[in-house]
Order: C-alpha cells, then structure tokens, then sequence
C-alpha cells in the first residue's frame, strides 16, 4: 500500500493530521527533526498514542540536511507542514535558520517529490504571506509580508509554484490564518494567555490587544488539508484556511478569563515588529476546490484547548497540588477523588471539564 509522507509530524497541526490519517485507514510515513524551536519532549508527547498505530512509521530526519533519497519509496503524496515557525524571532541573523528549513527544506522535498513521481504534493502556507489589508483577504490579494517569516514562507509557496508550472507536480498551497487547539506551540498567544491566566499571572498584550485574528481551529484545518490531498483541483492552486470571523485580542482574553472564571489582569507591553493589525481570511475558494467547511466556533475551540491545558497540569502536578488534591476540598467546596496508578499521581476528578477540574487545577495557580 502506497503512503503519505507527512512533514512536521510530532508538531501542533502535524500531530493531529497524522492521527487524522491513520483513522481514514491512511499509511503515513512521518517526518520530524524535533529541533529545539519548542521543547522537543511535547513533540513527542504530541504523537504518543498514534506512535503506537502500526500504520505510522515516525522517522527523526532533517530535511535540509539528510538524504532524502529513500524517504520517498512507496509513497504517493506529501504533507509538507515542517518548517521554523515564529514571526518575532524571524529578524535579525535568526533568519538564516528560517532560510534553511522554510526555504531549502522546501526546495529540496520538491526535487525528491518530483523525482519520485507523488500525485499530490501539498504546502502548508501562511496568512504571513499577506500584508496589512483593511478587508477580507482573498487568494488574489497582493502577498506583503510584512516580517522575515512571511518572507521565508512565501518563498517556499513561490517555489511549490515553480515546481508545479516547470516540473509538472500536482501541488496545492494552503495559507493557514492563525491557527489554535489543543497542542498548540508555547510561543502562540491563546497558549501564553491560558498559561498565564492558570498561573494567576498578567496576561502579557503587545499593543493596545485590538489587533485582530482570524482564529482557526485546528481540526478544522486538519480537514482542509486532508481534503487537499485528493481533491480535483488545478496544480498550483493557492487556497486560504480561514474561519472569516477575525476576533480581537481583547476579545480572546476575555472569553478565556470568562471559561477559566477568573479576572484577568493585562499587562501591556511595546508592539511587535511585523504584527499585523488584522487578518480576515475568505474561504470560498477552500469551500468550493475542497468541499471544506469550518465547523468549530470560538469558544468551543477555546474550550478544548483549555481541556488539554489543564490535562497536561494534572498528568504532572505539582507535589503541593497533589496533596492539596487528596486531602482538601478546592474552593467550591467540593472534594476531588484520586487514584494512584502504575505510572503515578493522576487525579480523577468528576467529569473532566467539570467546574471541580477547573476549580483543581486553577488552585494550584492561586494557592
């Protein structure tokens, strides 16, 4: 059976694909440099349970710098979502690094893609290719990325283009806007504002918090991108994967303070070299080329990835957290029942996602 090679595999959106695939009876071959952009160990813990699936095959490589020759045998299509991530820390001589695995890794999978004959090769873009637009964007807008980031990923969708007008690769480029869910990278603001609001800390806010995302959920972008893999579209097709409901920072910060039940306190702090002030993505294009739609609200996403935040501080409590757990009541007033098992503290706590869960771990923050 032929498989899929997916780049990026132990990453935020790389993880979930793979699980993504595996469940639709997919092959996959995944890829992964786990480089010290973020913790290497959450990565892993990103693709835990689906490592286990006979039907993916996880292999640590660099893709700008090992032999790519063998990575695809008996593969047909690729997913390519590895690359360095991050607007801020794209200036200065950071940008060689994104050079390197934005650029050159893209370049290079293209030659092994090409050489190999896949049917399908798709690029995980960004709406950082765009510039500061006041409306809805749409594929025919003008690219202005306004940081080194932007840049090195519009280099890799220029690329992917080539590759498709010269070469004759099927390819499809997919600029992502903003995406968020369980997994989500550290350096990401809906991660850093529940962090900081579980941990009783101010919420750190570059500008005056009006800046404006159009905030994605992350399954809903594992849909669009699956779809990508087999839809009849021309080569070299440019789609967005975009909600179309931008939500101001302030915004996310209060709907996070309302589900976590606690009163936020901002801390403000100077604004970001190449922040845009506003992404609005038009999805027609995707709803149309795809037969995408994106499902998931705000609010319900926030939720769910609140969850994970909070499954993550149980698995790893703290020792004043766990004997607060066994042995008192959390604020509400109700007491959490827990376990020991083999592998150590966990707290079984009634209904996860029950006020109980939430009142446990906000407790530790507070106490």
């Amino acid at each position: 059976m032929s498989a899929t090679l997916l780049t990026g595999a132990a990453g935020f959106i790389g993880s979930h694909l793979a699980e993504r695939l595996v469940a639709d009876g997919c092959s996959v071959r995944g890829v992964d440099a786990f480089t010290d952009t973020y913790a290497p160990a959450q990565k892993r813990d990103n693709v835990a349970l689906v490592s286990a699936d006979p039907r993916l095959e996880l292999v640590t490589a660099d893709l700008a710098r090992d032999d790519l020759s063998g990575l695809l045998d008996g593969v047909d299509a690729v997913v390519h979502l590895a690359g360095e991530p991050g607007v801020t820390a794209s200036w200065g001589t950071a940008f060689a690094t994104y050079v390197e695995r934005n650029v050159v890794a893209t370049q290079r999978l293209l030659e092994a893609a090409t050489a190999a004959g896949v049917r399908r090769f798709v690029y995980a873009s960004s709406s950082s290719v765009y510039g500061p637009e006041i409306g809805p964007l749409t594929e025919s807008a003008v690219p202005r990325p306004l940081s080194p980031y932007g840049a090195s990923k519009l280099a890799g969708e220029v690329l992917v283009g080539a590759y498709a007008q010269q070469r004759g690769l099927s390819t499809v480029s997919l600029r992502y806007f903003s995406v968020y869910g369980p997994r989500q990278r550290p350096d990401m603001a809906a991660h850093r504002f529940i962090e900081a609001l579980l941990d009783g800390r101010p919420v750190p806010v570059h500008g005056d918090g009006r800046q404006a995302r159009d905030f994605t959920y992350v399954a809903d972008v594992v849909a669009a991108t699956a779809a990508a893999l087999t839809a009849p579209v021309p080569t070299g097709t440019v789609l967005n994967v975009a909600r179309g409901e931008p939500v101001e920072v302030r915004e996310l910060i209060a709907v996070l303070a309302e589900e976590l039940g606690v009163a936020p306190r901002v801390e403000r702090r100077p604004e970001r070299a190449g922040d845009t002030p506003r992404t609005e993505g038009r999805a027609d294009a995707a709803r149309a080329g795809l037969g995408w739609e994106p499902l998931t609200d705000l609010r319900t996403g926030l939720r769910q990835q609140i969850e994970w935040h909070m499954h993550r501080r149980l698995a790893t409590p703290s020792s004043a957290l766990a004997d607060a757990l066994r042995s008192s009541p959390v604020p509400t007033g109700l007491r959490v029942p827990v376990h020991e098992p083999p592998g150590g503290f966990a707290a079984e706590v009634v209904g996860a996602g029950s006020d109980a869960f939430r009142e446990a771990v906000r407790w530790e923050a507070v106490r």
